[in-house]
């Protein structure tokens, strides 16, 4: 709970002997004063009682005035107090005198808003979860700008620590949305730049390894016997495709069309970043095609037999829930797929985009051109694989002199 009491700020005395009284907040061992506008001579203020001595000619004004402002201020501070997990003295100060900062919360909610209203879905399923965490912390209270603080982003960080158990990466994660909803409201003017706490914390992020495989252990996914007609077995035609057709994104296979492809080339608007990428396919990658060519095709159907040829998905929300359904059930087949070729990596669909740049690397691809196809938007992106690489030929250099 916070401290309010009136006090006389003795250091200010002018020359005719008055000092100015003040209301003190204290909260968290942190003060901030609050002018009342009236002044008073030392001899006629009661230190103890903290209020006006009979000695004034005003004395029973000035501490109804004291006694009102007092009241006014501690409903207040309760009120926030209640509303808010984390207050400060200079929160309590603002909202005293009608000076309330804007809610970081509601600020929060529209973003996600936003993201719901122009159908970035996967976006918005990310974001959401992200608030719903930051809402569990605050333990329904609110939570405004000027709360966010050095002290509060490392106690949510603790939180996410100890409650989820999330790893560093994953909190980086987390954090990185609210800097960015922080950045944002800098850039329109709700919250100053000199109170980013991002300018004094700094988020702290492990490199991570990014699987990938070797040519032999895609020769060894490729040759296993599986049921032809298995959906098992689909899914492995797909991310050995990708691991060959410039690392396409399973969002972008699963809605492959048939007028997609010219029998040599793959030309479409990719699901992330609506970029048109023009692909041309390897021999590889035409024979995975080619064994789901039927006779009279339509050529709005879908090449691979995942998404129905006879379901409406111009409703982005219907679009999402089924690559969402899709994806999750090829991860979980690719798991089993690498067991069962002895492959003891993590694998996920995402690694076949790991796989192909790597590959596309080794067999001296420029780095500029695999950045290209991989949609990256910046080739520093990129780099990671070359380093990747670099390590492999350094590693390979080392047996050389064993």
């Amino acid at each position: 709970m916070s401290t309010i009491k009136i006090i006389l700020k003795k250091e200010k005395v002018n020359i005719k002997g008055e000092a100015p009284l003040y209301i003190r907040i204290i909260k968290n061992r942190k003060t901030k004063f609050i002018s009342l506008g009236t002044k008073i001579k030392l001899k006629d203020w009661d230190e103890k009682q903290f209020r006006v001595k009979k000695s004034h000619p005003n004395s029973q004004r000035l501490n109804n005035f004291i006694a009102h402002k007092i009241a006014e201020a501690q409903s207040i501070a309760l009120e926030i107090e209640t509303n808010s997990k984390y207050v400060s003295p200079k929160s309590i100060k603002e909202n005293i005198m009608g000076m309330q900062t804007q809610s970081f919360l509601s600020y929060f909610q529209k973003y996600i808003n936003s993201l719901e209203k122009t159908g970035k879905f996967g976006n918005y399923k990310r974001i959401k979860t992200v608030y719903n965490k930051l809402c569990g912390f605050l333990e329904g209270k609110d939570l405004i700008f000027d709360e966010l603080t050095v002290t509060f982003l490392k106690q949510y960080e603790k939180y996410l620590s100890d409650e989820f158990g999330n790893s560093i990466n994953t909190i980086h994660a987390n954090m990185k949305v609210i800097r960015k909803l922080i950045n944002d409201a800098v850039n329109e003017d709700i919250f100053p730049f000199e109170k980013n706490p991002f300018l004094k914390h700094k988020l702290r992020l492990e490199k991570t390894t990014k699987e990938f495989l070797t040519e032999e252990e895609i020769e060894r996914m490729e040759n296993l016997n599986i049921d032809g007609k298995s959906m098992r077995n689909h899914h492995r035609n797909i991310y050995i495709f990708a691991t060959y057709a410039g690392g396409l994104r399973i969002s972008d296979i699963l809605q492959l069309k048939w007028s997609d492809y010219n029998g040599e080339k793959i030309l479409k608007s990719t699901q992330k970043t609506k970029d048109i990428v023009s692909i041309k396919l390897p021999k590889k990658a035409k024979e995975i095609i080619e064994q789901y060519k039927t006779k009279g095709i339509n050529i709005k159907d879908y090449i691979f037999p995942f998404l129905n040829n006879h379901t409406d998905y111009s409703d982005n929300k219907v679009l999402h829930r089924a690559i969402s359904s899709h994806t999750a059930y090829t991860n979980k087949d690719l798991k089993v797929i690498a067991k069962l070729a002895k492959i003891d990596k993590h694998i996920h669909f995402h690694t076949s985009r790991h796989t192909f740049a790597t590959r596309a690397l080794r067999k001296g691809m420029r780095i500029e051109y695999v950045s290209k196809i991989l949609g990256h938007s910046s080739i520093k992106t990129t780099q990671v694989y070359a380093k990747i690489v670099n390590q492999d030929l350094d590693d390979a250099m080392d047996k050389f002199f064993e």
